[in-house]
């Protein structure tokens, strides 16, 4: 029997390549996406292609009034895609980014921030909690930010950690059931993330790759190959942690 995993924010960036590799490990995948149902449907047929079976659904994951309908749709496909009522991974991937001083950080887009990172993943986890099979796995997306510092991201990295202090705590509640909970906290990745602030600019890849020990920038793949081995049964022996991706930045 296949696994089936629920990532949010799945349609592009990292969400979307650790669908990939996890369809490349032969993991089905239920994924959301917030505004852009052309980008998510592509990720379906690429992972449709690799020979798993894949559904999308819209899901704003800090409007919390979504979140019923939302639970009753995975339900629902579990039902009729897979004649199964449980999922084995859940990855709390989606998130977006402010960038802003503490003193221009205005109260509209720290609520932002609180309810996509923190208030909206802390009660999606828990309405999804009935529907996550005994022995499964829960990653939540964190940042290297929590660690390091790099000006104009106290609000977003404060979310994140907060993110993994509920890790821990969930990783303590679930783990009579034998499920694992970690965090992953990647570090500067060149994605659309901020625009593409990185991506987009060799400049700002070049200085930031100097604080790095392996002398790059990550890739969405560096990420998702990670996620995916983190999830994976050989796994099952790490709970409550937080791992870093970042190729070694500011040591």
């Amino acid at each position: 029997m296949s696994k089936i995993a629920v990532i949010t924010g799945a349609n592009r960036g990292l969400g979307r390549n650790t669908a990939l590799r996890l369809a490349e490990d032969g993991v089905d995948v239920i994924l959301t996406y917030r505004s852009n149902a052309d980008e998510a449907q592509e990720v379906v047929d690429e992972l449709t292609k690799l020979g798993r079976t894949a559904v999308a659904f819209r899901l704003d994951v800090g409007d919390l009034a979504a979140h019923e309908a939302f639970v009753d749709e995975v339900r629902g496909a579990l039902a009729d895609r897979w004649g199964r009522d449980t999922f084995d991974y859940l990855v709390n991937n989606a998130g977006t980014g402010v960038y802003a001083s503490i003193a221009d950080t205005t109260v509209e887009q720290f609520d932002s921030l609180l309810g996509v990172h923190l208030r909206g993943p802390f009660f999606l986890t828990q309405r999804l909690i009935p529907l996550l099979a005994d022995g499964g796995r829960v990653l939540n997306l964190s940042t290297g930010l929590a660690r390091f510092t790099s000006p104009g991201y106290a609000a977003y990295a404060a979310m994140k950690g907060a993110v993994e202090v509920f890790t821990r705590y969930l990783a303590q509640e679930l783990g009579p059931r034998g499920i694992t909970v970690n965090t992953l906290a990647p570090g500067v990745i060149a994605t659309d993330f901020a625009g593409g602030a990185v991506r987009d600019n060799p400049g700002l890849q070049e200085m930031l790759s100097q604080r790095i020990a392996l002398g790059r920038v990550g890739r969405p793949e560096d990420i998702g190959t990670v996620a995916a081995s983190l999830l994976s049964d050989r796994s099952g022996w790490i709970t409550g942690q937080r791992i870093e991706a970042s190729g070694g930045q500011d040591l």
